[in-house]
């Protein structure tokens, strides 16, 4: 593509300009392949760390959720034992009272 301007004639083409030849240098090259390749690692990064974040929470909900509502159980039975006890006068085994000094 050519144009006319008062006599002279310039190219529009796409590998003649300023901007062509600054965008063709070996730095901005350097630079987005730069930019590419920190891309790819945080692509990598973000997907590896999601996963890790899915195997955690699934094996807590496995494994440590039943746990707590197991040590909460019997943490209140233990509370309903003492009441318990105390109501009726009993005294509690030496195990379930703290020692006195």
């Amino acid at each position: 593509m050519a144009a006319s301007t008062s006599g002279k004639r310039f190219s529009l083409s796409k590998n003649d300009g300023v901007l062509a030849k600054i965008s063709n240098s070996t730095i901005v090259t350097k630079g987005k392949q730069a930019a590419c390749g920190a891309t790819y690692v945080g692509k990598k990064l973000a997907k590896s760390t999601g996963k890790a974040a899915w195997h955690v929470a699934t094996t807590f909900l496995v494994l440590g959720l039943p746990l707590i509502i197991v040590m909460d159980r019997e943490q209140q039975l233990n509370d309903l034992d003492l009441q318990q006890a105390s109501l009726l006068g009993v005294v509690p085994p030496a195990s379930a009272v703290a020692p006195q000094k």
